[in-house]
């Protein structure tokens, strides 16, 4: 026997002496409430209940509080650009003819996707690394730079000291403004490496060799991509001179930036502190000391005077890694210098895993080390996930010494480990080792 069952609809009957007319119900339907709910009723607010709401700050104005506000790097380029004259913080900032390298540098580490792992254990965050045989805490280093006490008067001192404190290593240019000794002084417990140029004149390139190991650098950093200076066009606009030139046009630059004129007057004056003084612009110094006819024999002859770890800087092709790791190099740099010299140049990060495919084939162990571009602890964890053993950075470290001299350098830091640790958790990876290919994919255009 079937049963059909009628849904209930019982009239509504208005109360007695009610003028409300009854809504009518769907079938099935729940009838529609018209009570507004106690919170959401108007009322007159009550000072008890403002009161914890009206938390204001007092205003901050120092240079501690400035830099904590700071939670990017570009937020540091930022204030670097306030804080600066223009062709310091151009020399830094710009690159060669077009910045196309530079350019796509920083676009390699936008085009990728990073592919996280759910439900593992990241309650704690283990950033720290080896590389080139000794511990790091943090899987990036500060990249050797030029003429650095023009940018902010503190400086290599300023770079190497913040490097010790995060326990990380700190690489000084042959170009730097501070010598191998007093940089040693200033980091007696940090990581000292140093970056060489090798001269035509090979007696005055040893000399620098013996002062940095007698100053207990233990890598060397040979760079080999400057046979000649890369047209950077906005130092020539800018009329950009090592020391900088009082010309109408700076003077009327140093009005607004005022702290930079009076730190860079009221210190020691801008020298090439491991070489003699010198004088006129980057471009000439690069063309008329640096050796042109550089070849693998010179690369054979330091790594027979050279006893330490020796990292050559520059690399740009799979075949020049293989072959200079065949001439005895403890590990490479994957390097178009920031963009400075050849622009339209390979790009480090794309060039990333070829090379450590290749490594792997030849069972090298040679460290893979990479910069240019890296602006973010994002940029860092994509670089190792893809083969990377360590990074370093130039351009983000002096933007934060430009914004705040040894607490600007110390902020970078902060902001790249923070963006690290924060990047792997999500990634699901607790530790640098469990970084593979499989957490990032290249985005195709």
């Amino acid at each position: 026997m079937t049963h059909t069952i009628q849904p209930s609809n019982p009239e509504v009957t208005p109360a007695p002496g009610s003028t409300d007319v009854p809504a009518t119900t769907a079938p099935g339907a729940v009838p529609a409430s018209n009570t507004v709910p106690a919170a959401l009723k108007r009322r007159v607010p009550k000072y008890s209940d403002l009161a914890p709401l009206m938390q204001f700050k007092k205003p901050e104005f120092s240079k501690e509080a400035r830099l904590k506000r700071a939670s990017t790097i570009w937020e540091l380029r930022d204030m670097a650009k306030r804080r600066t004259p223009q062709a310091p913080f151009d020399y830094t900032d710009g690159a060669a003819e077009e910045e196309i390298t530079l350019r796509r540098a920083r676009n390699a580490f936008l085009d990728i996707e990073f592919r996280p792992g759910i439900l593992r254990n990241v309650s704690s965050i283990d950033l720290s690394t080896d590389i080139l045989g000794k511990p790091s805490r943090l899987p990036v280093g500060i990249a050797p730079t030029g003429f650095t006490r023009m940018m902010q008067s503190e400086g290599e001192y300023a770079g190497s000291q913040a490097a010790e404190a995060a326990g990380i290593p700190y690489t000084l240019s042959t170009m730097g403004t501070a010598s191998i000794e007093d940089v040693a002084a200033a980091a007696p417990n940090g990581r000292n490496w140093f970056q060489l140029y090798l001269w035509t004149d090979r007696d005055r390139s040893l000399e620098l060799i013996e002062r940095a190991a007698k100053a207990g650098n233990d890598t060397l950093m040979v760079t080999v991509d400057t046979a000649v200076a890369g047209a950077r066009l906005r130092d020539v606009r800018n009329g950009m001179t090592i020391p900088p030139a009082l010309t109408l046009k700076t003077v009327l630059d140093a009005s607004y930036r005022p702290a930079w004129w009076f730190n860079f007057l009221t210190h020691e004056p801008l020298t090439f502190a491991s070489l003699s003084r010198y004088t006129g612009t980057v471009a000439d110094l690069i063309n008329s000391m640096f050796d042109p006819t550089l070849t693998f024999d010179d690369l054979d002859w330091l790594r027979e005077t050279w006893k330490g770890k020796l990292v050559v800087k520059g690399i740009q092709t799979v075949e020049d890694a293989r072959r200079v790791v065949d001439h005895g190099a403890d590990g490479v740099v994957l390097s178009n210098h920031g963009g400075r010299q050849l622009d339209r140049a390979p790009i480090p990060f794309h060039l990333l895993p070829e090379v450590k495919e290749a490594f792997t084939a030849d069972n090298s162990d040679a460290a893979i080390i990479l910069d240019t571009g890296i602006m973010s602890g994002a940029d860092i964890v994509a670089a190792l996930a893809l083969g990377a053993d360590f990074t370093l950075i130039g351009r983000a470290y002096l933007y934060g010494l430009m914004a705040g001299g040894r607490a600007g350098v110390d902020r970078t830091l902060q902001i790249l480990e923070k963006d690290m640790a924060r990047t792997m958790a999500l990634l699901g990876v607790s530790k640098i080792s469990e970084l593979t290919p499989e957490h990032v994919r290249l985005l195709d255009k």
